[in-house]
């Protein structure tokens, strides 16, 4: 579930290895670059944490971090993370 902290929503899921978590992120990537909003994250072997805040708002949470979050949700159960 995503949560909402110091105006940015955020999320963690875990993958079976390493090489799901990254396959993950390059569909993420082709979905961030198709909706021209980019999220901060990060990667540690089968984890991925994100944090979506749209900079040219202010640095808040707007639309646009809801329906990246809604896209990168639905990756990620494809991938099987949690």
């Amino acid at each position: 579930m995503w949560t909402e902290i110091d105006n940015a929503l955020t999320r963690t899921f875990r993958f079976q290895d390493f090489k799901m978590a990254f396959s993950f992120m390059s569909d993420v990537a082709e979905e961030a670059e198709y909706q021209e909003h980019h999220p901060w994250w990060s990667n540690e072997y089968n984890v991925v944490s994100f944090r979506l805040c749209t900079h040219d708002a202010g640095n808040t949470v707007t639309d646009k971090d809801h329906t990246l979050a809604a896209a990168i949700d639905k990756l990620a159960a494809e991938y099987g993370g949690n």
